[in-house]
């Protein structure tokens, strides 16, 4: 399957996460994506280096801005259990705005065309690194990282293109 591009409808899909009353929850794509502003950027796994020192920090801190410049919401998938998400999530008390959901058996990851193999790593399927700015369910930019790299999806790359 080719990856999203820009001009496509995001597939729907279901993804899981903890409510605010740490209740198991599990949200269509569509349902939080509609009629909406929205980055959608994703991760190869939660802990690792690189998506918990750099790319999630980076649009913790750039909320507010992003906000400020009209996003709605700031969605982060990865390919990870919802527990595994929610401890991730606890590990930034100063998040505000950016919801961790879990794609557990990457149906939504190969949904987008965004998998990457990292079974030669005892890894599994995973999520490409990617930041997508959604408007209304339609994708109007989409970084999209070779492997695991981290040059093009950050919270100041889609700063730029807002």
């Amino acid at each position: 399957m080719a990856p999203i591009a820009v001009g496509d409808v995001i597939p729907d899909g279901t993804l899981a996460y903890f409510d605010e009353e740490d209740k198991l929850q599990q949200a269509s794509v569509h349902s939080l994506a509609a009629g909406k502003k929205v980055i959608l950027f994703a991760v190869p796994g939660a802990f690792t280096p690189t998506c918990s020192l750099k790319h999630v920090p980076g649009f913790i801190e750039k909320a507010e801005e992003l906000k400020s410049k009209g996003v709605d919401e700031i969605l982060l998938i990865s390919v990870n259990d919802p527990f595994v998400m929610k401890a991730w999530a606890k590990t930034y008390p100063e998040n505000k705005h950016v919801k961790f959901l879990a794609d557990g058996s990457a149906t939504y990851t190969r949904a987008l065309g965004l998998e990457l193999d990292l079974s030669e790593k005892g890894l599994g399927t995973r999520s490409r690194r990617f930041a997508l700015l959604i408007d209304d369910l339609k994708v109007k930019v989409a970084n999209i990282e070779s492997g695991g790299e981290f040059t093009v999806s950050s919270a100041e790359d889609i700063l730029k293109a807002l």
